[in-house]
Formats: C-alpha cells, structure tokens, sequence
C-alpha cells in the first residue's frame, strides 16, 4: 500500500509534488511554475497516446483491407513478415479463453492512467503512460467493435517475426512504454518528479 502511494502519489498541491525538476523561487512562484509544467507533461501523454492509437489504427485498417485473406507478405525474407491473424487473447496471443478479461484490465489501465495524469510532473514518464495509453486504447478498440462481438472482438495481429509470436503496434507500444517503466522505476524516478534512493 505505501508503495503504490508513493508511485501514485497523494499531493494534491503543487508543493507537495514538487521535486527536482521544479525550482523554488520568491513569492509562492513555485506553484505557478509547477502548474504550467504540470499540464504540458498531461499534454505529451496525450499527444504520445494519440500519436500511437492513430498509427495502430491505420495500420490495422490498410492490414485488414489489404493483407487479410491474402498471402503473407515478406518483408525481410523469412525472417520477418507481415501476415494477418485475429487474435483473442492478449498480446502475443496468450490466453484467448480470457477475452472479457482482457477487455476489462485495459479499460482499468487507461483509468489509472487518467487519474495519475493529474499529478504528472515528469516528462519521461509522460511518455511511457502515452505508450501504455495509446497501445491500450488501440488493443480495446478492436475488443470492442470487431467480431464476434462487443468486449469480445479478436484484435487484429500482423507482424510475424520468425519464431516469434505475431503482434501488433499496439502490443509494442504497451511494451515499450512498460520498459521505460521499469528503467525510471530503477532509476528512483515518480511520475510526480521526485526522485528517491532506496
């Protein structure tokens, strides 16, 4: 519970989330200072977020117009191509049985993330939660309004590297943005801006 308190935060206050990103200055400014700061970095989460659901997006849409029901297509020999599956799993194909769950703990994610966006002040980690969002969103999109039905849609897969399990930008959004994750979680890094050395 104290850990999720501090990754979460419970500051309300600009002062009380400050860290060394924010410099103190005469007359109270360091507030005025954080708000601004606080509301460009909920802009790059959400520009970051729209960035990737939009690629994911069309990406999926010119696969199932163009790949779908047709041949693989090569990209670098056998090593690497892209071939159109529906998946009702998770990423990368694990546990199709398990649909509606799925469903559910990416629309948990994107709730936790709109709520710890109030007390971002941190720019790296702006950009990991915009990954996280936008790979969510894209991936619940299609559990969403694809066949064979509403929360339980397969997503739409399609980059098959050899010996490998097929995915989607989606997928490798929410990858890269839980690998950044865990380095600023290494690196004592909160969301809030505050570092910490355990």
């Amino acid at each position: 519970m104290a850990e999720a308190e501090r990754v979460i935060g419970t500051p309300d206050t600009p002062e009380a989330a400050s860290g060394p990103e924010q410099s103190s200055g005469p007359g109270g400014q360091q507030g005025a200072e954080a708000r601004p700061r606080g509301r460009r970095r909920i802009a790059v989460l959400f520009a970051v977020a729209t960035f990737a659901y939009a690629l994911d997006l069309v990406s999926k849409m010119i696969v199932v117009a163009r790949l779908e029901h047709h041949a693989p297509v090569e990209i670098v020999g056998d090593w690497l191509r892209f071939e159109a599956i529906r998946n009702a799993g998770a990423a990368f194909g694990f546990g199709e049985a398990f649909t509606i769950i799925f469903t559910v703990i990416a629309a948990a994610v994107i709730v936790v993330i709109a709520r710890l966006a109030r007390k971002l002040y941190s720019l790296p980690w702006a950009i990991a939660l915009g990954l996280l969002l936008g790979g969510a969103l894209g991936n619940l999109t299609d559990r969403i309004f694809r066949a064979p039905g509403v929360f339980e849609g397969a997503v739409v897969d399609f980059i098959a590297p050899k010996h490998f399990a097929v995915f989607n930008l989606a997928d490798s959004a929410i990858v890269c943005g839980g690998i950044l994750i865990v380095l600023l979680s290494f690196r004592g890094l909160d969301p809030d801006g505050t570092v910490h050395k355990d």
